[in-house]
């Protein structure tokens, strides 16, 4: 078994793209002209949403042996850059 896939790291952020995809998934179904609160299909709707969330961890899964630091990223996250510092005005 290949080692990202058992950090805690790389399975928390799969965690939190799935969750993501879930209610992204979830938003687009309910933005449907003509539903109300009553009238959605509330299993539909969990149903597909659930759908993209695995899609969402396979994906991140499938991901994971071509990421260079172990996330479920395929890029590499910038270097933070320090902010500059503006010298500080001279009293004259």
């Amino acid at each position: 078994m290949s080692s990202y896939l058992l950090s805690g790291s790389f399975w928390a952020q799969t965690a939190e793209r799935a969750v993501k995809t879930f209610a992204q998934a979830a938003i687009a179904l309910l933005t449907g002209d003509g539903l109300g609160l009553l009238t959605v299909d509330w299993k539909h709707v969990a149903s597909v949403a659930g759908l993209a969330a695995v899609v969402s961890v396979l994906t991140s899964v499938a991901s994971g042996p071509f990421s260079q630091n172990g996330t479920p990223n395929l890029i590499r996250p910038r270097k933070a850059v320090a902010p500059s510092v503006d010298p500080a005005p001279s009293s004259q």
